[in-house]
């Protein structure tokens, strides 16, 4: 704990709060010894110090709130999923829900921030672009993070962050760890499913190839329906998280057709072609196929 925030940040307990409000009749308290509290917690003086636009356009400074709303969001799926998948490797599936459903919702708040851009024309983007140079979000270490922990794995991404050591040293180790779906399927077969033991002892680091012991079990499990299934409730909160993972890529790939068309990329992609390919590798894919077998 920052120990500078001590005294603007104690603890309160419920008859303190009753007391309190009928101390005051029911008005806000509004004196403090020191800082506000909320401002203590949320950090809000230093979040409205960080947009430092570049240009004189009044339209940049949305395009870069929402850009860091949605870094905070990269942030925010990394600790659920994280924690999701600490949950399974202890066969904790029943726990492992909650952070994978709150996932899901924190998807739904990524998504819209899209809809913040849609006034965003290739006029307005082009007054601003220019002073981006060759800044692109293809280059967020925290999305990185993000897919790596959803099974979608490109080494060669690493390499921009080779010069940012603590940042690249991060993201080679997420890359080379079981991702969620990884241990995912380690789970099935701790449960007794049919996984081919090569399979669960392969490179981490490479992208998982769709498979059809994978696929079969997950047909097993969703044979049982039954409400104390576990996983099948696993098998639907993933579900729920790919499926919202997949609507931010497709709503990423619209905003850019709206902003620039098929121009290139900032930071050197083929843009529209780029996200198009990306789109293509399914997160969680035995999930999908195996309900044309259900």
């Amino acid at each position: 704990m920052n120990t500078d925030l001590e005294p603007s940040i104690c603890p309160v307990t419920e008859q303190e709060r009753v007391d309190r409000a009928a101390a005051g009749g029911g008005e806000p308290t509004l004196a403090f010894t020191g800082r506000v509290p909320y401002d203590a917690y949320i950090h809000a003086g230093t979040l409205h110090t960080l947009q430092q636009t570049l240009s004189d356009d009044p339209g940049e400074m949305s395009f870069l709130v929402i850009s860091q709303v949605m870094e905070l969001y990269f942030g925010l799926l990394r600790h659920e999923l994280r924690e999701g998948r600490r949950l399974i490797r202890e066969d904790d599936v029943w726990g492992a829900l909650p952070p994978l459903r709150r996932a899901s919702l924190h998807l739904e708040g990524l998504n819209a921030g899209w809809r913040g851009l849609r006034w965003m024309t290739p006029t307005d983007f082009n007054r601003f672009r220019d002073k981006l140079g060759e800044g692109s979000g293809f280059q967020s270490a925290m999305y990185r993070h993000l897919e790596f922990l959803l099974g979608l794995r490109t080494a060669s991404l690493v390499r921009p962050f080779r010069r940012q050591p603590d940042v690249h040293a991060e993201l080679t180790e997420a890359l080379r760890a079981p991702s969620l779906w990884d241990d995912t399927v380690a789970l099935l077969a701790r449960k007794g499913h049919d996984i081919p033991a090569d399979l669960l002892g392969r490179d981490h680091s490479q992208e998982h190839q769709p498979h059809p012991a994978v696929e079969g079990a997950w047909v097993e499990v969703y044979t049982d329906t039954g409400p104390d299934n576990h996983l099948r409730m696993l098998g639907e909160a993933l579900t729920d998280v790919a499926e919202r993972f997949g609507d931010w890529r497709y709503q990423h790939l619209v905003s850019v057709r709206r902003a620039m068309g098929a121009k290139a990329g900032s930071g050197g992609s083929n843009g529209i072609q780029w996200l198009q390919r990306s789109m293509a590798r399914e997160v969680f894919p035995e999930l999908w196929s195996a309900r044309t077998y259900m």
